[in-house]
Order: structure tokens, then sequence, then C-alpha cells
């Protein structure tokens, strides 16, 4: 009896076990059920988007870049003609002057004074002549009717010459005098600007012994540089048909400052450097330029037509040279190594690897690579 009241009580505590492990599994499958139900789609892959432009193009102006040096085309030291003390500097140092602007005065006193003497011996010579002609004209009549003799005659005609001559040379003499007092006083020129005064007032200058100062023209003004031989024979092809615009750009600069034309090429080429001497003729209305300054000169030489035509931004580099990125099937990423021409501001022509029409990428260029999805995000036009 006690062995069977055992058994019972085990399998009642064996089925209540069962129980309850099928009341957890029907639990944990219900949580199982219950998450996989409330569960998010996978996210899409990321595409990067990108700014794109279109190939053009384009008629763009070719140029030829050199280093030039500003030149003066005329650049003269002032110096007296005559010899004399230093009376007054009308023109301040540095100051910009016309043509004819007086700009020094030596002392006048003793130029004056030998300029008045000769009027006095023009005076003396003119009575002089007056009176010999006078007395050569009653000798002649004295002639005719016998009275005076040849010699008398003969004598009263080469005082008459002897007058004529002392009278021009006088009359020279006073020329000379008349320059020598005008060179008292130093004037400019041609237009310029003064450098800074190199002899003070009161110094006993010698003919063309003391520098006074120095007077540079500013407009127009030269600018020299050297084209390689290998660039002459497209230069004289442009000469060739007309003028050559030349563009001036100063240290720090990307657009022209002032523009001129090409006016002057050397005989010869340098044997010892390959390039010949050229020089253009600038306008300096506003005085920009100053002789001795360095700048770059750009020589506009030809128009090229149909030049396809891409942002400088856009160009990558590698080991294998310069590529871009182009949209290519299916929105990718596809690399074209190209070959660069001229460039025209902030772009450059393509000479090979693109077409007219294609979206180049010009932006997230470190984010990308070949065979990528991108998303082109075309370029709004400027308004």
């Amino acid at each position: 009896m006690r062995k069977w009241k055992i058994a019972l009580g085990t399998a009642v505590a064996l089925g209540a076990i069962s129980v309850a492990s099928v009341h957890l599994l029907d639990m944990g499958n219900v949580s199982l059920n219950a998450g996989t139900a409330g569960a998010a789609p996978a996210p899409a892959a990321f595409v990067m988007p990108v700014p794109v432009v279109s190939v053009v193009k384009k008629t763009i102006p070719i140029y030829l870049d050199y280093a030039a040096r500003t030149e003066p085309i005329r650049n003269i030291t002032l110096q007296a003609r005559i010899p004399g003390y230093l009376q007054e500097q009308t023109a301040a140092d540095g100051v910009d002057v016309r043509q004819g602007d007086l700009l020094y005065k030596i002392s006048p006193d003793d130029f004056q004074a030998a300029l008045d003497q000769a009027r006095a011996q023009v005076q003396r010579d003119t009575a002089t002549l007056d009176y010999a002609r006078s007395n050569l004209g009653r000798g002649t009549e004295l002639a005719k009717s016998g009275y005076l003799a040849k010699d008398g005659f003969d004598q009263r005609t080469s005082t008459l010459r002897e007058a004529q001559a002392s009278l021009a040379l006088n009359q020279a003499a006073v020329r000379t005098a008349e320059l020598n007092l005008s060179y008292a006083e130093i004037r400019a020129p041609f237009p310029g600007r003064l450098g800074r005064n190199q002899a003070s007032v009161g110094t006993l200058v010698s003919v063309a012994g003391t520098v006074l100062n120095t007077l540079v023209q500013l407009d127009p003004i030269y600018v020299t540089f050297n084209p390689s031989e290998t660039d002459l024979a497209e230069i004289e092809q442009a000469r060739a048909a007309g003028p050559i615009e030349v563009e001036v750009l100063l240290p720090g600069q990307t657009k022209a400052s002032q523009k001129g034309e090409l006016t002057f090429i050397d005989n010869s080429v340098d044997r010892s450097t390959g390039t010949i001497t050229a020089r253009a003729t600038i306008g300096n209305g506003k005085f920009t330029l100053l002789p001795g300054q360095y700048v770059r000169v750009r020589l506009h030489v030809k128009q090229q037509a149909d030049a396809l035509m891409v942002p400088q931004t856009a160009l990558g580099s590698s080991q294998l040279g310069k590529y871009l990125y182009v949209v290519g099937k299916g929105n990718t990423v596809d690399q074209r190594l190209v070959s660069l021409g001229p460039t025209s501001g902030d772009q450059v022509a393509i000479l090979t690897g693109v077409a007219e029409g294609d979206q180049v990428i010009t932006g997230n260029l470190q984010k990308i690579g070949p065979g990528m999805p991108i998303s082109p995000l075309p370029e709004k036009p400027a308004t």
C-alpha cells in the first residue's frame, strides 16, 4: 500500500512538470512571433549625391604668358647747361610734372648782364652801320663828279662792310646771351615724375657736371619680356594678322590691370638662353606701374574654336596623369584619363578623354571612386 502511494505521487509530479514545460514553450513561441512581427525592413544602401556640369564647346582666346619687367620710355638726368649758383627748386621731390614745368632756377644775374651788354653792342653797331651807309652814299656822288678818289671810295665801302659784319657778330652774341639766360631755368622736357633732389639750394653747379635730379616718363611705359624661340613663329604669325594685344598682371592679380600692344621684337635670338627680347607699350594713365617692377604679361595670339571646356576644380591627378570623373551608365562613376589644353578663367580645355555633353562630376571627388553609384545634381545656371 505504501509503495503504491509513492508511485502515484511520482506520477503526479512528472505530469505537473510536463504541463509547465509545454506552457513555457508556448510562451516562448508567442514572444518570438511577436518580435518577428514588429521588426523594421533593412535600410537601403546610401548613394552619394554629386554636382555635375556638362562639357560644352566654346571659342576661347589663346594666350602666351611670360614674366616681364617694366622700363621707362624716357629716363634722364637733370643737369645744368650753364655754371652758377642754384637759386631755387620750384618742384618738390617725387611730384608729377608736365612738359615745360619749371623745376630749378640758377642765379640769372650774370647772364642778364651779359645779355644787356650784347644788346648795347648791337645798338652801337647799328649806329656805326647807319653812318657808314650814309658816308658811302655821299662818296658815291662825289666819286661820280670826280671829287673823291677811287681809294677813298673803296675805303668807305670797306667801312660799311665792316659795320655790317660787326652788327651780325653782336646780334649772334645777343642770341647766345638769351640762350644762356634761358638755361638759368631748368624745365621738364617731357611729362613725368621727379626723383630725389641731389643738389641743395646754394650749390655751385657746373656745366654737365652736377646732377640735380632725375625725371622719368611713366605714361606710357615699356614692359620688356623674353619669349622663347619656339614661340617666335606663333608670335610672328599673330603679328602678320594684326596688332597683338598685351595684358599686364601685377603680382597676385588674376585679371589684367592694364592693356597695351606689342611694339618691338629684337632682330636676333640670344644664343645662350634661346630667347629673344620683346617689348610692349602699355598705357599707364593712373601710374599703377613704375619702372623696374616685375609683372606678368599675356599675349593674345589667336582664338581657338570648339574647345571642350570643363571647370578646373573637376580635375584629379594620379600616377597615370590627369583624370575626370564622369557620370557613366546606370549613374555610376566613370574615370576618364584626359589631356589638357589652354585655360580660360576658371575653366580648362580638354583635348582627349571626354566629348561634348558628357556629365562631369565637380564635387565630392574625395568621397567617390570608379564604379560607385551616385546621384547626379545638375548645376543650376547663374541668375
